[in-house]
């Protein structure tokens, strides 16, 4: 819901108490938008039929009293001035006599009755002239009530006019008519635009509802795809083929969920040859990428098979890259586990850092740990292939912290994720210093506060490596002291149970 609705909503609860849902369906507001809209202007419509209505029914009935009033006040002119009051009646009775005519009535100058027909008001003419409303120079009307014969109330209309020659006001003429049925007329006028309202609305709901139904349904079908497409569904697609803006969206989406695929796919494949968190690192910044690097402290193991020139004379290519496969498969489960990046594999070598390219404050002993668990997961593994008549295969391990140099290395046509320096180089001489099953580091690691309570180790001895310009003092790692056997244990079985034995 967008920042506008939400204001809206939060408006609509404080004055109503009504909450709007946090998901409106566009179903239901475009229903709602229309409805409101033909309800509008049906009530809109209707008004002005009503009020047009009943304007030319009511300019219809001043026109005809307007006439009829005139008519008899031409007719009793004469007649006053003679003082003929029984034609007075006469002109009177004759036209109180038509159907659409409830009284007529003359009135002398000074207002008292001279003639009369059917209904008459009770007020005095005079007296009903200050309560009419004159439509033109001479003529006058006046609305009053009045019940029937049989006691019905009467809705009436009287129209006046001062009986004038030459320009002296003889008497006056009123003539009475029945308002009902105008009033009638225009209820009915009214009950008819009130129920063609109801049908339009209603017409309008249905209309409207399905017509919503029928264009959120595509939008429902992108909503679904893109919930797909973010629950790691990449080859879900829309199949609809449409020729409209929906169209060019589904169109849109299913490029994009190419992309997503084809990226996805790569950046799979890509891991295999690099380190996950190196790979995710590069596909999320693929336009800028270059060659450089930062120093960082990190942790490098060295881990390789002890003799291994000589056991790979003795057997077939095939199954010496089967046995490397192998074990490389399994080292790279535990370095997982202790969250080591496989850096390279070279010949019968992997090598593993530790704090890069994630920073990680414990990489020290968590490089170690990495490196018993390989060790005791190499030591069950020559028991199973001993088991199966086959010879054991040792690893000798070395490891070294420091400060290196971590970044991509190489050209700018081919480059790679690695670390340098003289911590690297030193952790590489330290593990062919090693002995078989051996895991060797150097006494400044051994005594780094991170460490030094917390494994197992004596000293070793003072090896002058080559590419060293010092002498460096070594101890053999025995174990830890917060990890028990029983749990690594229960970790290497459920590592082999998932892998199958070299």
């Amino acid at each position: 819901m967008s920042r506008m609705s939400r204001l809206i909503g939060k408006k609509i609860h404080q004055l109503t108490g009504l909450r709007l849902p946090e998901y409106f369906p566009i179903a239901y507001k475009l229903a709602l938008i229309i409805t409101l809209l033909v309800s509008i202007g049906m009530t809109v419509l209707g008004l002005i039929i009503v009020t047009k209505q009943t304007q030319l029914q009511q300019k219809q009935l001043n026109h005809f009293g307007q006439t009829v009033v005139n008519q008899l006040a031409e007719s009793s002119k004469e007649l006053l001035l003679s003082g003929d009051i029984l034609s007075l009646m006469v002109v009177s009775s004759n036209l109180g006599n038509n159907n659409s005519i409830l009284g007529t009535v003359v009135y002398a100058e000074n207002g008292k009755v001279l003639a009369s027909s059917g209904l008459a008001p009770r007020e005095g003419i005079i007296r009903l002239y200050s309560q009419s409303q004159q439509f033109d120079n001479n003529n006058y009307l006046s609305k009053w009530s009045s019940v029937d014969k049989d006691g019905q109330p009467l809705d009436v209309v009287s129209f006046m006019v001062p009986i004038r020659y030459q320009d002296v006001i003889a008497g006056h003429a009123l003539v009475t008519f029945d308002e009902t049925m105008l009033n009638e007329s225009i209820r009915n006028t009214i009950a008819t635009i009130t129920g063609a309202t109801f049908i339009m609305i209603i017409l309008g709901i249905v209309i409207s509802f399905i017509t919503g139904k029928w264009i959120s349904r595509p939008i429902h079908t992108l909503m679904n795809a893109s919930r797909a497409i973010g629950e790691g569904q990449l080859d879900y697609r829309i199949s609809e083929q449409r020729n409209d803006e929906i169209g060019y969206l589904t169109d849109a989406f299913n490029t994009m969920a190419d992309n997503l695929l084809e990226k996805s796919q790569v950046e799979n494949a890509f891991s295999r040859f690099v380190a996950p968190s190196v790979a995710k690192q590069i596909m999320s910044n693929l336009d800028h990428i270059h060659l450089g690097g930062q120093h960082v402290e990190a942790t490098v193991l060295f881990a390789d098979i002890v003799g291994f020139t000589s056991l790979s004379e003795n057997l077939p290519a095939n199954e010496v890259a089967e046995l490397l496969n192998d074990y490389f498969g399994y080292i790279a489960t535990v370095s997982q586990l202790h969250h080591g990046t496989i850096d390279k594999y070279m010949g019968d070598c992997v090598m593993i850092v530790f704090g890069v390219p994630e920073k990680d404050p414990e990489h020290k002993y968590k490089a170690i740990s990495c490196a018993l668990m390989i060790q005791s997961l190499v030591h069950e593994l020559n028991q199973r292939r001993k088991q199966q008549g086959k010879f054991p295969v040792k690893f000798r391990i070395g490891i070294n912290s420091g400060a290196m140099l971590a970044g991509n290395m190489g050209s700018a046509e081919r480059m790679q994720y690695t670390v340098v320096g003289e911590a690297v180089n030193l952790a590489s001489r330290l593990h062919t210093a090693a002995g078989e099953g051996e895991v060797i580091i150097t006494e400044t690691l051994y005594h780094h506060p991170d460490v030094h309570q917390r494994i197992e180790a004596h000293s070793h001895r003072t090896l002058e490596l080559r590419g060293i310009a010092q002498p460096v003092s070594t101890y053999i790692v025995t174990g830890t002291t917060e990890s028990s056997l029983s749990n690594n244990q229960a970790i290497i079985s459920e590592i082999l149970s998932h892998q199958h034995v070299a």
